[in-house]
């Protein structure tokens, strides 16, 4: 199986954490709110120009035993009070990643709450995202009784040893769930993806998930990988089947819902085997590092690999998992960032609160967090380039990455990235400075229609427009002078069609 039936353009997804946002809602409006009830204007509020998918993170049932081990957990109890300082028990849900069941929380609507809201969103043309657990569920979930043989196991000696990975239930010894990395997660059972059960049963869940959504985002996708999966569990999962996890899976689920999107959590390098295997999409945990702590000659090396793999990634600044981007990015580069998620190739994820610029990143098991002044400069640039991009339709066409040259004495473009975009309808041209200080640069634009004509450069997002000839244009190129952290996205138009007053701008 591979990801050739990727949908065009990549989805802009926006992530709620259901159970914050219901409990502002009601704490906003005095009443109690499921998903069934949310007003109109709440769900209008979601829609923003430039988005089309909604993540609800965390509708699933919680465990109240995985509650109960959290509660217990001083270095959990320490992170929610870091977070939250006025924490009590209510506020603890428990882990959305503990999942009991795959049903909707009674508390959040249920089953016909979550239709409702799949309504609500659908009338304003959005498509609805929900998670998936792969690896591991809860210690009460029903399949620890009805089917022990879905879990990797151990022996009565395995929990004398080390009761911090092993567990008993109903005399069943069982692994708690990890990744090869970091020590067992306390509160879930490890699945075993190599048992024929457990796979035909993951099939089964995802399918009726698949009634219920229009995408799937499964939690560290590539721990069910034949070569991590072997690698973790040796001799505990017993013999590899020799189809992979993911394939005999999301085989069967499209056979009923053929067009549902397949979205990985995904780190270690391992994107492109997954997508081979089957999902649309892929998180770029690689990009966000590069931006955050490497180079912009790291950042443009990455924009070289193969564009049918940057097709199939998900480009993001912040999630449930990472910090808030306002707490590790500088302003200005926060917003250097942004311009180039919203215009790369692949899918763009947005988490609810960046915008607004909050800073504390809320640990999932939480109910409520803390209240933030929002930075309303901040919503603003968001909400303009994230309608701007969207209206243009540049990420419905080709996108083509373009070379930053400079002068023997002027290296300042290598701390530059551009790119462009070209579909019948016109061309669009990113560059972005991804330093801390003023960069120049030529950009040689091989466009065809370039020569014998002048063109306006008109940016989105300010719109002030640059009167350019298309012979310099390609040869030496489009000269561009950027304070340092600044961008543009510029739509190109021959100047016969032009917006009236766009004078010709100041040659360098």
């Amino acid at each position: 199986m591979t990801g050739d039936r990727r949908p065009r353009p990549a989805p802009v997804i926006y992530e709620v954490n259901t159970w914050v946002w219901l409990g502002e809602l009601e704490r906003r409006h005095g009443r109690t709110i499921g998903l069934q009830d949310v007003p109109g204007q709440e769900w209008d509020a979601l829609a923003l120009p430039g988005v089309d998918t909604v993540w609800l993170m965390g509708v699933w049932q919680r465990s109240s035993a995985g509650r109960e081990l959290a509660l217990t957990q001083s270095g959990l109890r320490d992170s929610f009070r870091a977070a939250l300082p006025d924490v009590t028990d209510r506020d603890i849900a428990g882990s959305p990643y503990c999942v009991r069941d795959y049903t909707v929380d009674p508390r959040l609507g249920g089953t016909a709450g979550l239709a409702a809201a799949r309504d609500a969103l659908a009338r304003r043309g959005l498509r609805l995202l929900l998670d998936y657990v792969p690896n591991h569920v809860a210690p009460d979930h029903p399949w620890l009784t009805a089917h022990p043989e879905y879990f990797v196991r151990g022996h009565a000696a395995d929990l004398e040893r080390d009761p911090a990975a092993f567990f008993a239930r109903d005399g069943v010894v069982v692994a708690r769930g990890r990744d090869p990395f970091f020590a067992p997660w306390p509160d879930v059972a490890q699945l075993n993806a190599f048992a024929p059960g457990l796979r035909a049963a993951t099939a089964e869940v995802l399918t009726r998930i698949g009634e219920q959504c229009d995408g799937v985002r499964c939690d560290m996708a590539m721990l069910l990988t034949t070569e991590v999966f072997a690698k973790t569990w040796g001799d505990r999962a017993g013999t590899p089947p020799a189809e992979e996890f993911w394939p005999f899976v999301i085989g069967r689920v499209r056979e009923r819902h053929p067009s549902l999107m397949f979205v990985a959590e995904a780190y270690w390098d391992m994107e492109w085997v997954l997508q081979q295997q089957g999902f649309d999409f892929c998180y770029d945990k690689r990009l966000y590092d590069r931006l955050l702590h490497e180079s912009p000659g790291s950042v443009r090396g990455h924009l070289r690999a193969d564009l049918a793999y940057q097709e199939g990634l998900v480009r993001f600044l912040e999630n449930h998992d990472e910090p808030r981007a306002a707490a590790v990015f500088d302003p200005a580069k926060e917003r250097a960032a942004a311009m180039m998620i919203a215009t790369l190739p692949g899918a763009t994820l947005w988490h609810e609160g960046q915008f607004e610029g909050r800073r504390v990143r809320v640990p999932v098991f939480l109910t409520r967090r803390p209240d933030e002044e929002p930075v309303p400069e901040l919503r603003a640039f968001h909400e303009r380039l994230l309608a701007a991009v969207g209206a243009s339709g540049m990420r419905e066409g080709d996108w083509q990455p373009v070379e930053c040259t400079g002068w023997p004495d002027n290296r300042s473009c290598e701390g530059m990235a551009a790119w462009s975009w070209s579909r019948p309808q016109g061309r669009h041209l990113v560059v972005v400075n991804l330093q801390d200080r003023a960069a120049q640069a030529r950009l040689p634009l091989a466009w065809s229609e370039l020569p014998d004509r002048r063109w306006i450069l008109r940016d989105l997002l300010t719109g002030t427009a640059y009167e350019r000839d298309g012979a310099e244009m390609r040869d030496p190129g489009l000269y561009v002078a950027l304070d340092g952290w600044a961008g543009n996205v510029f739509a190109v138009e021959p100047a016969a069609t032009a917006p009236p007053g766009a004078a010709p701008a100041a040659q360098p």
